[in-house]
């Protein structure tokens, strides 16, 4: 690049102006994806036919446009266990999961798509995808979500306020989506979704209080169970609850739905 130099060693980056003048930008470092950055640009600095087998990097001011090679090998193993994820307003609530289903840890990434642009919106989702994956790629888990076109259906009574329904709009699913996929994709970790039916209830009755952690950790677990393929059966202190018995596991969780009418709380 005639306008751009980057110098890996330094960080620092090199501008020359439509007069002549040269820029520095010094110790420009990205917070993620720098490894790539690097490659490329020693790649591209060794390369000795540029024009033939040269890769074009871009630069936007600081924003570095390169291709990053999509991993050969997916690892759809849940052999060591998976990494459940609920997508909510204003944060990703995951739970790590055993391989025998047992609870290990949960956490969350908080965010705010509050009066942000679609532009912004993107970019904020982006970042903690990429720091999400990456807790993946450490653990060696694949990751489990909820089929989020299933999900779209309850946007409009998951919460009690407006002002949260907007913000779990069509556009914020799908894109949550998407850059998880994205970013999993590249780091060759398998994405497995699941019927969203029920887990923030069952999180909630079954999990939340039991291991100290909030609704929306409790309904990563159970999504990340669900795609261990396990079934979560009405603890028997709340079988009393539903009238009508026998009823299949799921029209259980239902009936508890419709008798103590829970509705999940922002935590």
């Amino acid at each position: 690049n005639f306008v751009f130099t980057y110098q890996p060693e330094t960080k620092n980056l090199h501008m020359i102006t439509l007069r002549g003048n040269v820029v520095t930008f010094p110790k420009v470092s990205f917070p993620y994806g720098q490894e790539h950055v690097d490659h490329a640009v020693s790649k591209q600095r060794d390369c000795k036919d540029k024009k033939a087998n040269g890769k074009p990097i871009s630069w936007s001011i600081v924003k570095c446009l390169i291709d990053v090679e999509e991993a050969l090998f997916i690892n759809f193993s849940t052999s060591d266990g998976v990494i459940g994820i609920d997508c909510n307003v204003d944060h990703f609530a995951w739970a790590e999961v055993s391989k025998d289903g047992n609870f290990l840890e949960s956490g969350k990434l908080p965010f705010s798509l509050h009066k942000k642009t679609t532009g912004q919106t993107t970019k904020i989702l982006e970042a903690e995808a990429i720091a999400f994956v990456d807790l993946a790629v450490r653990k060696n888990k694949s990751i489990v979500m909820e089929d989020i076109d299933t999900t779209l259906s309850k946007t409009g009574d998951a919460y009690g306020n407006k002002k949260a329904n907007r913000f779990k709009s069509v556009f914020a699913y799908k894109k949550m989506e998407q850059v998880i996929r994205s970013r999993a994709e590249k780091m060759g970790v398998a994405v497995l979704q699941v019927n969203p039916a029920y887990t923030s209830i069952t999180g909630k009755l079954k999990y939340m209080r039991k291991f100290g952690i909030s609704i929306h950790q409790a309904a990563s677990y159970t999504i990340g169970r669900r795609g261990l393929g396990y079934k979560e059966k009405v603890p028997q202190v709340l079988r009393h609850l539903i009238v009508r018995s026998p009823l299949p596991y799921w029209k259980q969780w239902w009936a508890l739905n419709k008798k103590l009418k829970v509705r999940p709380e922002i935590i």
